[in-house]
Parts: structure tokens; C-alpha cells; sequence
């Protein structure tokens, strides 16, 4: 049975009723990967899966720029994949980005020239966040509900998850992966002895601090997924005479990279079950994989075919157990800094009131603002713990460095952004550039934020103005009931203060008579 058909089980239907449409693209270091799917009474269907091999980690230099023959080439293969996309709504489609993005410094240039040609917003994912993916995607396909670990070994990272059920105890990502190793061990196809050594010894330095907090954990099952997984046990399961289990222990490991050695090149690498894109990078794979069973003490790995893409396929869909990683992941970070939930909820309920008086005309009604400005609002005092003094810097650097399942690489600094400016003077010098969000966008999202904070500074209750309105587009007119202002003799000043700071970003806040 193909790999595709262990993932999806596939109906045949003589009546082709309209059935839930979705899409995973997994911009990796080594391939991109675009499934479509579509889902049959519970079941995922496969509809459509494109694989270009484009290398990506290959045009990272020694200062993690990525070069432009690697743009064009990417940005390219995106194009040509946006046809398959063509008609799907972008809230049943997610593009993610793993290592070479995390890792190139100029990876605003990859993703602006994307913009041009690819009508999808690209989410960089932090290496924890794919390693949570990752145990989502094989997860949810498991029936049973033993401790697992799981590892993804990919072109420019190695991703490790353990947990027993769809919600990962522990996730790392290490920087090794089988291109960046092939870059660094075996540039010129070469396959030696001494190589293979220093490569197996690179990986497992790379796990030696990791593996003390790996090994607190006790699984039952190993499961490797994607590329070097699969060609390893595609090898072991040839040679084996069909063995139907694509399981593989240590001894195979060792007399496949004995075989492979004695092969002498890359090109050279005429194993049944081997395809010629993988060759290149099949032996620093192969060298990553011994580092990660010499140093984790495993007996034996199962290549299972579900990774990263089915597990963003599963949370898209509204009824998968992860749907609400997000809210679990503010509500953790707000117990964690004892985070004043009343107030925090007060300012929240403010947020979204002043946030559906402006969202029309300030072109604010994408989900995603909604979303952007509840996490702030929930969690703009985190670095109170650390000092009340200059908590919005607190508060930013603790959101900008918190690893935050759920969420992907520009929405969190979007976050920790906002929260940095909540207060104080604005230096718009000082606001990033971001892809997917505009900077006006940005700044009227802010706004939004600090006028919600200011009508709860006394944290008294929910403050909410009569009626929020804008005169022109830039000119916000806000009115409360009388009685309201004459028990709140401070908020006058407030708004005059506050009017003065919003200027600074081109906007007009007036107090006005109901």
C-alpha cells in the first residue's frame, strides 16, 4: 500500500457531493511539499500532491543569507504551485515555512517577492512550533495512546516531539539537517569513512544537552517522518527480501552506511528503493540518523508517512482536538506570570467593542486582527514580574522570546510589537516591517490597543464609550454618557495625553458630546 493511502483513506463515491477543501504547503529546506485534501464523513481525501525539489538550505551562505538564484527559484516554484491553489479560500489554506526562512536574514526578501506571484500569506514557524506540527500530523493517525517520541530529520533542521496524546509534552528543533550536512561533510559527493565519522559526531554533540531533557521522558514507540526516513527504510525494506515493516534498528544503520562507504560517491548509490534526487543528501542523513540512536539509546525507529503538512492539515479543520492551541497557549503564559485575568478580560471586552465600531472603515475585518488584538490585550502584562518600571519592554521581549505553540514567527512579533507600544510615547522608527500586515495596519491596530488600555487604567470595571466613530480616516470621535464623566474626573486628561501620543501616527482622538 503507497504512503499516500496509509494517510488518507480514500472512498469511492458515484456521487461527487460538495465535500470541506483543504491545503498544506511546507515550504522546507529540501523540498516543497503542497498537499490538497478534501474531507469524506471524518476521513481526509487526497486530491492533489505536488513535490518540487528546490534545496533551499543550499543558498544559505556563512552569514545566513540566502541568495537570490534560491529566491528565484523558490518563488518561482510557488508560483507554479498557486495554480494547483486557485479558488480555495485563504482560510482553508496554510503556507508554512521551516528552517532556511527561520535562518535566513534576508527572509523578508524571499517572502516579499513571493507576495508578487503567491496569493497566500507564508507563516514562518519557529523550530519548536514545526516540531509540534510535526507530532500533530503522526498523532492523529495513531491509535494508540502509548508515550512516543517522535523526530523529523529535514534539509536544514531535526525536529523532536514527545507526548502520549495530540498534545506534545516536550518539542526541540536542532539545527542539523541532511543539506546543511551534505554542505558540510560531503561537498563533493565523496563518501569516507572519516566523514561519516566527524558528521556522526557533529550530530551527536548537537543532541548532547538536548538529550538529558529527551531522556526524562520514557516511550514505548519511535517514529521518524519525512525524506531521510523514508529513503532509509525504502533501502533496509528492499534489501530485506519485503519485509513488510519499514522498521529499522542500529545494526542496519551501520551496514547501510558500510555499504554506502564502500560505494565511495554519491553518485554511486544504486540502492533498490533509492531515487535519484535523494542520493546527494542520503548518506548525511543517514550519518544524522546513527547520531540520534547512539545518543538517545533507541533499539529501533517505524517510518510512519504522516509529518508536518497533515499536521497543519488537521488543525485547520475546526473540529480537530488542537483547534484551540492558541488559547491554551495565552492561557498558560498568563498563569504562568500571574497575569490579572479580571482586568486582562476587561480590557479584552473594551478591545473588541472599539474594535467593531472601526473595523470597516479602517479595512480591519480579516479574523486575524481580531485574533492579534485579543492576545495582546490578554497578555500585555507579562513583564510585570520582571519590574513595573518599563513593563511594555518586559512584556515585548518576553512575547517576543517565549516559545508560543500555535502561533507563527510575524504574528508573534506583531504581538510582542503592539505590546511594546502600548504605553508611553510611540517611536514609529522603531515599529518592524512586516510582511503580511501593513504598517498602517499595524498602527490602527495599536491604537485600538492603547485607547482600550487608557479607559481601564483605573481597573474598576468595564469602561465602555457610547458610541466610537470616525469623522474622517484618520479623526476619532468618542463619546461617553455624562455620568460617566463625572465619575471618571482623570479621563478628560487622559485623552488629552493620549491624543498627543496618537498624533505621532497620523491619527486625531477627540472626546465628544453624546
Amino acid at each position: 500500500m503507497s504512503d499516500e493511502a496509509n494517510i488518507y483513506q480514500v472512498f469511492a463515491s458515484s456521487e461527487d457531493t460538495d465535500h470541506e477543501h483543504y491545503a498544506a504547503l511546507d515550504i522546507g529546506s529540501n523540498s516543497f511539499h503542497l498537499v490538497v485534501v478534501r474531507v469524506v464523513e471524518g476521513s481526509l481525501q487526497l486530491v492533489n500532491k505536488v513535490k518540487h525539489k528546490v534545496r533551499l538550505a543550499e543558498g544559505l551562505d556563512d552569514n545566513n543569507i540566502l541568495a537570490q538564484e534560491y529566491i528565484d527559484k523558490g518563488t518561482q516554484t510557488l508560483k507554479a504551485m498557486a495554480a494547483t491553489l486557485e479558488g480555495l479560500p485563504h482560510q482553508k489554506v496554510r503556507v508554512v515555512a521551516t528552517y532556511t526562512l527561520r535562518k535566513a536574514r534576508n527572509s523578508r526578501d524571499f517572502l516579499r517577492a513571493a507576495k508578487k506571484v503567491f496569493p497566500y500569506p507564508i507563516d514562518i514557524v519557529a523550530g519548536a512550533e514545526e516540531a509540534r506540527l510535526i507530532y500533530v500530523g503522526i498523532s492523529s493517525t495513531l491509535r494508540e495512546s502509548s508515550p512516543r517520541l517522535i523526530f523529523d530529520i529535514g534539509g536544514g533542521s531535526t525536529e523532536f516531539a514527545i507526548g502520549s496524546t495530540l498534545t506534545p509534552e516536550i518539542c526541540r528543533s536542532l539545527n542539523m539537517g541532511c543539506v546543511s550536512f551534505q554542505k558540510r561533510y560531503f561537498a563533493d559527493g565523496s563518501i569516507r569513512q572519516n566523514a561519516c565519522g566527524k558528521a556522526i559526531t557533529a550530530a551527536k554533540r548537537e543532541l548532547e544537552l538536548p538529550s538529558i531533557s529527551l531522556q526524562r521522558f520514557n516511550w514505548e514507540c519511535v517514529y521518524a517522518s519525512s525524506g531521510t526516513a523514508k529513503a532509509i527504510a525504502n533501502v533496509i525494506h528492499f534489501e530485506e527480501s519485503g519485509e513488510p515493516t519499514q522498521a529499522f534498528t542500529q545494526h542496519d544503520l551501520q551496514l547501510l552506511l558500510a555499504r554506502c562507504i564502500e560505494k565511495g560517491h554519491a553518485d554511486k548509490l544504486d540502492f533498490p528503493g533509492l531515487s535519484e534526487e535523494r542520493k546527494t543528501v542520503f548518506v548525511a542523513g543517514l550519518c544524522i540518523m546513527l547520531g540520534i540512536f547512539q545518543s538517545l539509546q533507541i533499539a529501533e525507529v517505524a517510518y510512519t508517512a504522516p509529518a508536518l503538512r497533515e499536521g497543519v492539515i488537521y488543525e485547520l479543520q475546526p473540529s480537530h482536538a488542537t483547534q484551540n492551541i492558541c488559547l491554551r497557549t495565552a492561557q498558560s503564559m498568563a498563569k504562568r506570570y500571574s497575569v490579572d485575568t479580571a482586568y486582562a478580560h476587561n480590557v479584552l471586552q473594551t478591545c473588541m467593542h472599539i474594535y467593531a465600531s472601526l473595523r470597516s472603515e479602517w479595512q480591519l475585518d480579516h479574523p486575524n486582527n481580531r485574533f492579534i488584538l485579543g492576545w495582546a490585550s490578554l497578555l500585555h502584562e507579562v513583564g510585570l514580574q520582571i519590574n513595573s518600571k518599563g513593563i511594555q519592554k518586559h512584556s515585548a521581549y518576553i512575547l517576543q522570546q517565549s516559545e508560543m505553540p500555535g502561533f507563527h514567527q510575524e504574528q508573534q512579533q506583531l504581538i510582542s510589537t503592539l505590546v511594546r507600544f502600548h504605553r508611553k510615547r510611540i517611536r514609529v522608527k522603531e515599529i518592524p516591517e512586516f510582511v503580511n500586515y501593513g504598517t498602517e495596519q499595524v498602527l490602527r491596530l495599536l491604537a485600538i490597543l492603547r485607547i482600550s488600555l487608557l479607559l481601564n487604567v483605573t481597573r474598576k470595571g468595564t469602561l465602555l464609550p457610547d458610541k466610537v466613530c470616525l469623522k474622517n480616516t484618520n479623526e476619532i470621535h468618542m463619546s461617553f454618557s455624562e455620568n460617566i464623566v463625572k465619575h471618571n474626573p482623570l479621563l478628560l486628561a487622559d485623552f488629552v495625553n493620549e491624543a498627543d501620543c496618537l498624533k505621532e501616527i497620523g491619527l486625531d482622538l477627540q472626546l465628544v458630546a453624546p
